[in-house]
């Protein structure tokens, strides 16, 4: 986990003037938004904001208790010399699907569906707000997993990965299709296409990922799982561990016996398609069913 201490914010000390009560709330409410996951002592926010240790404390009660009755999150205090408070963006599940009801009625618009029972959503994940919402319910899912860096295949699982990795304050790594030679030696792999039964290539840089990592996966849409579990077997090469799996849309179109993967996080299912009428149904997935 990040920590930061008071020697962390000198060079910010000198430009903080003590404020008023009502402005400092606003100014500590902004500071810890913008750092999640971050572990805060009481000493640097004292020394930022030229305030006692128990005025601070106050203050913190305050943005806990609206945290968590708008549903932005929760702080974790921990106490002695070594602790501080940590912010934990979650997302209230209501909140969650009300926002995901409206997702699916969009991707059930008969005009999205593609040759081979696939969704274009491409216009959805180059909406950054949305991209904002769907990344805290990912992070909800995944916050108390651990993670190190989260590993998403190129292209369109980028906006997802990032948006995710904002929430969690961890890196994202980017598999290829194509080496690139920018990226220096890498580790490459061959998988077969759940969907297609083709075999592909993926690789990632060998300077990308450390060992033994914890590595959430994040993708856009799942069908047989053949691309996640292409990385999943990469993740091997580097002893990585996989702390999770998170998908925007799955396919409910396959059988539990031809899908390569089984433990994940969905957000949406596409549970049903008819080729010839363009009927689509889209139905909120198994994270608000399950806990991750």
């Amino acid at each position: 986990m990040i920590s930061l201490n008071y020697s962390d914010l000198g060079r910010e000390r000198a430009t903080v003037k003590k404020l008023k009560r009502s402005a400092r709330l606003v100014e500590m409410t902004q500071y810890l938004l913008a750092r999640p996951h971050t572990l805060i002592s009481l000493t640097a926010f004292a020394e930022r904001y030229q305030s006692a240790k128990s005025s601070i404390s106050e203050d913190l009660a305050i943005i806990k208790e609206v945290f968590e009755e708008e549903g932005v999150g929760e702080l974790h205090t921990l106490a002695g010399a070594a602790g501080g408070v940590r912010y934990i963006p979650k997302c209230r599940m209501d909140q969650a699907l009300e926002k995901i009801a409206t997702i699916c009625q969009e991707l059930q618009q008969p005009d999205r569906l593609l040759p081979g029972g696939y969704l274009y959503m491409t216009d959805l994940l180059g909406e950054p707000a949305l991209m904002q919402e769907v990344g805290r319910m990912f992070a909800s899912a995944f916050a108390q997993r651990h993670i190190d860096v989260i590993m998403t295949v190129e292209t369109k699982g980028i906006p997802l990965a990032h948006a995710a990795a904002s929430f969690l304050n961890i890196p994202v790594v980017i598999v290829r299709r194509d080496h690139k030679v920018t990226e220096g030696s890498a580790v490459s792999i061959n998988y077969v296409s759940g969907s297609t039964k083709r075999i592909q290539t993926m690789s990632l840089a060998r300077r990308a990922l450390k060992e033994e990592s914890r590595v959430l996966i994040i993708d856009d849409f799942m069908k047989a799982g053949g691309t996640i579990q292409g990385m999943v077997d990469l993740l091997h090469e580097f002893r990585a561990v996989v702390a999770g799996v998170g998908v925007f849309v799955e396919s409910g179109e396959v059988d539990n016996e031809e899908r390569l993967l089984h433990d994940y996080v969905s957000l949406a299912k596409l549970t049903e398609v008819d080729l010839k009428t363009k009927q689509v149904t889209v139905t909120p997935g198994n994270f608000f069913h399950t806990s991750a």
